[in-house]
């Protein structure tokens, strides 16, 4: 079926700003499929039905409109924790800011080094999870990135690794148009932590492909960076093995445009899969979480929690969906996407999904939004808390949920006291 003329006037401009790496092996194969499927699919727009809640106009544009880089004046993320530091500068990896990339338990390499290889073990993974998440929606920036992402590296983790490896994302161009691809393996037994932080070029599209082998377990905690301006599209695919664990936590403050995607493959019996998000917005900020986690195996576990405060006309999105297969017995599915709405001006939109083949499993979702509890409030200025303090208490606590899934009591802490932070600097007059 021949794509309408305007979504093929879309991608073809979009295409011809951009050039598929030269020379990569065993990943030309993956990128010309990819090249394929994008050009059959064709790049969103709002009439498409996982659209219809964000406009990917800017995302679609032949060229990365500018973004003016955001100095927090503050310490960065993670900054107090031993982990092995991965750079990259406006989507280029960065050797000399990073560190020795060699770890007990864990390969790193570079996505380039490691196409290079005639054989290795990232080729039956590079563009492979992308490909499967394409059905039953189309992912057309994964497809895109897949194709063309110009960076990356690869990490393959063998036993429980000692400590984090930290994605550093750093913005120095003002119109810098990043792709970066990651492909992740964590074998069987094997315990593996990443992090990531900043805002990483003016327009982002990166994908993650995580493959987690049985009794292994991958968390993942991600900050989005702070710049005003940016655009960024994220996707995740991971497919989990028999008792396996996928945890991951997005903190996302400021961004005008943000749309992250997740797609997760819950495999192997007695696995679990949560995923959560926080985030925080003022003004012109757009920012939409699409989640589906598919459940093909008996006895599993997901969590879908995610929690938005809003003000000064920002706007949220939430498209969630859990699919039971038929046979996917005992399992035990929870979504829940929630916005604290701090003005009149802010919005939420949310589109929460169940689709169950299975007669014994117990799922559940809901969707709620709406203003400071009136009552709370009250409470908390009767026994002489100010306002504004009282009014930042409260939204902490409704943010509690999401940011509970983080493991690593560190790692929350210091998420907490950037979202406290924030609040502080966009408090009401």
């Amino acid at each position: 079926m021949a794509l309408p003329q305007a979504k093929l006037d879309t991608t073809e401009a979009r295409l011809a700003e951009l050039t598929m790496p030269e020379g990569t092996g065993w990943a030309d194969e993956a990128r010309k499929n990819a090249l394929l499927r994008l050009n059959a699919m064709g790049l969103p727009g709002p009439r498409d039905e996982y659209w219809r809640f964000t406009r990917p106009d800017a995302l679609n544009a032949p060229t990365a409109p500018g973004a003016a880089i955001f100095d927090p004046n503050e310490t960065p993320l993670y900054s107090d924790i031993d982990r092995l530091r991965v750079v990259f500068r406006d989507g280029v990896f960065d050797a000399e800011a990073s560190d020795d990339l060699g770890l007990e338990n864990v390969e790193i390499e570079r996505l380039s080094d490691a196409t290079a290889k005639d054989i290795h073990w990232a080729k039956d993974l590079y563009g492979v999870l992308e490909a499967r998440g394409q059905n039953p929606v189309m992912r057309p920036f994964a497809a895109m990135n897949t194709a063309f992402a110009s960076d990356g590296i690869v990490i393959r983790a063998t036993g429980k690794v000692s400590k984090p490896i930290s994605l550093v994302y750093l913005h120095e161009n003002t119109s810098s148009d990043a792709i970066l691809h990651f492909v992740v393996r964590v074998e069987e037994g094997a315990d593996l932590t990443i992090l990531e932080n900043g805002p990483a070029a003016a327009r982002f599209n990166k994908c993650m492909e995580i493959d987690i082998a049985d009794r292994a377990a991958f968390h993942h905690v991600r900050a989005q960076g702070r710049d005003h301006e940016r655009l960024a599209v994220t996707h995740l695919f991971a497919r989990l093995g028999e008792e396996s664990t996928f945890k991951s936590f997005t903190l996302t403050a400021n961004g005008r445009l943000t749309r992250n995607e997740a797609v997760i493959e819950v495999k192997g019996d007695n696995a679990v899969a949560h995923i959560a998000g926080a985030a925080v917005g003022d003004g012109e900020f757009h920012h939409d979480d699409t989640v589906f986690i598919t459940h093909d195996a008996i006895n599993c576990e997901s969590r879908q929690v995610f929690k938005k405060v809003l003000r000064n006309g920002a706007v949220g999105a939430f498209q969630g969906k859990i699919l039971v297969k038929e046979g996917a017995q005992k399992t035990d599915g929870y979504q829940i996407s929630q916005a604290l709405l701090l003005d009149e001006d802010a919005e939420f939109l949310a589109k929460p999904e169940l689709e169950i083949y299975a007669d014994d499993v117990a799922c559940s979702h809901g969707s709620t939004s709406g203003a400071i509890d009136e009552d709370a409030l009250f409470y908390l200025r009767s026994r002489g808390v100010p306002s504004a303090e009282a009014q930042d208490l409260l939204t902490l606590a409704f943010l509690a949920e999401a940011i509970d899934e983080i493991e690593d009591e560190a790692i929350a802490d210091d998420i907490l006291s950037r979202l406290e932070g924030w609040l502080q600097r966009h408090r009401s007059s």
